[in-house]
């Protein structure tokens, strides 16, 4: 849904105050959105080793089990 032209005015205001009162906070929060594609990629990277894992601690445990 887009924002009316009021919306995007207030919105630009806030945004204008908050690097003005807390520019830590600004930045901090302007990263929140920051989306690339390198962080994605470490995250699945990350995630399938951790399958990996899992399976592979799975058969050790079922290896023990059946010696």
């Amino acid at each position: 849904m887009a924002l009316s032209m009021e919306e995007q005015r207030i919105l630009t205001q806030i945004e204008v105050r908050l690097s003005e009162d807390d520019p830590r906070l600004a930045h901090r929060l302007a990263r929140l959105g920051d989306r690339r594609p390198g962080r994605r990629v470490r995250l699945i990277a990350a995630a399938s080793v951790a399958v990996l894992a899992v399976i592979a601690a799975i058969a050790i445990g079922f290896a023990a089990a059946i010696t």
